[in-house]
């Protein structure tokens, strides 16, 4: 089955309105099959779960096949799918969780890779712990986070590293399974944001080593619902704070609050869309998750190689990031225009894009541009086409002359 572009867009109402979405990196649209769930989801009734009567036990079942549908999606358990508004509430729930057992002089292993939200929660938990951080660096003219450096970085004192699975601006893919596993030889934990590469490539928790794997449904054409995926066994060892009389299972016991029931309706709606993009419908839905992603990455990569040759081109323009493996994202500055000031001209083309820098605090530090408004950020999806770059190209073109 050939991924066919034509086909996806025409399942997302949104791209009627004639611009090129190019912003998915900051948030995806939403297909016809996703808005629709919700919209049930309301529709049909709804009781908070737990409850004996039909609209409760509904919310259950919505719980349950949305836990079912994020472990398909990256090769987790139903059962360690702990389920939340966003990646970055979520995370800081883990972070306080993990960090009750820090003792002072234990360490704690980050990247100037990472979006903030694989960082701070970290860096602030060890201040509070007395617990030291110790910083993986990124080399500026690559963008590559050499893996070989983890081997000086991670001891006996070693007790979490956390680490991204791509940059979420200029899509650098680091070699999570080689440092997953040193973390691992030392007794220590793996936290992996995976936020930017769940919608790009096909995602194996296990083989990637992850303890934890961070996700966001609104990244992969779902709703506003953030996931991260542990063993039941390791998120039973954990004792997040919580109210009293709520639900000391796991993962229950790391949701806050009332969750959003119809929300989860649309977050497996969205991973049906997936694993429908580019395979076969018989198959486990872990199959056709794992064939369909295959293909979005094949086609995104093509797609991005003609983006990146255009922007490269031009001599006004520069690009940042040359790494081997990375997904298809874009991030550059133009020539006698600030960042702001490129999005501003794309817009007035009808081209969406996002300037700044999108939460990657560290890296663009380290890459010099942070204080001058950072870069201008252009990241493909798998409902992007060939009309989107070529319309891109031509508005970038136009601030040369």
């Amino acid at each position: 089955m050939q991924f066919d572009v034509g086909h996806v867009r025409a399942s997302y109402p949104a791209l009627a309105d004639g611009y090129a979405y190019l912003d998915g990196a900051a948030g995806t649209q939403v297909p016809a099959a996703v808005i629709e769930a919700i919209s049930q989801a309301q529709a049909t009734g709804l009781g908070n779960g737990g409850g004996a009567f039909p609209a409760s036990a509904r919310a259950d079942e919505i719980t349950a096949n949305c836990r079912a549908a994020v472990a398909a999606l990256v090769g987790g358990r139903p059962e360690g799918v702990i389920l939340g508004p966003n990646m970055t509430t979520l995370t800081y729930r883990l972070a306080a969780a993990l960090a009750k057992t820090w003792q002072p002089g234990d360490e704690v292993v980050v990247s100037r890779l990472d979006h903030d939200a694989n960082v701070r929660p970290w860096v602030q938990e060890a201040e509070l712990a007395g617990a030291v951080i110790r910083w993986a660096e990124v080399d500026p003219s690559t963008g590559e986070l050499p893996a070989g450096q983890y081997a000086s970085l991670i001891g006996d004192r070693t007790r979490l590293v956390a680490v991204t699975a791509a940059s979420n601006v200029i899509g650098t893919r680091p070699d999570v399974a080689a440092i997953t596993a040193m973390a691992g030889a030392v007794g220590a934990l793996s936290y992996v944001d995976g936020v930017h590469a769940t919608p790009h490539v096909p995602v194996d928790v296990g083989a990637l080593g992850a303890d934890f794997y961070a996700t966001s449904a609104y990244k992969w054409s779902g709703p506003h619902v953030g996931a991260v995926i542990a063993a039941p066994e390791l998120l039973d060892m954990l004792r997040p704070d919580k109210l009293v009389p709520s639900p000391d299972d796991v993962p229950s016991r790391f949701e806050l609050g009332t969750p959003a029931y119809a929300s989860f309706a649309g977050v497996t709606a969205a991973v049906c869309h997936l694993a429908g993009l580019a395979a076969p419908a018989d198959g486990t839905l872990r199959d056709r998750v794992l064939a369909s992603m295959a293909a979005v990455q094949r086609y995104e990569q093509d797609l991005f190689g003609v983006l990146l040759a255009g922007l490269e081109a031009m001599p006004h323009v520069t690009t940042y990031g040359k790494a081997a493996s990375r997904t298809a994202t874009a991030y550059f500055t133009v020539a006698g225009s600030t960042p702001l000031e490129v999005a501003e001209h794309l817009a007035t083309r009808r081209i969406n894009v996002w300037n700044g820098h999108n939460y990657a605090w560290e890296l663009t530090g380290v890459l010099g541009i942070r204080d001058a408004g950072s870069a201008v950020r252009a990241g493909l999806v798998h409902y992007n086409d060939a009309s989107d770059v070529e319309r891109l190209l031509a508005a970038v073109a136009e601030l040369g002359r």
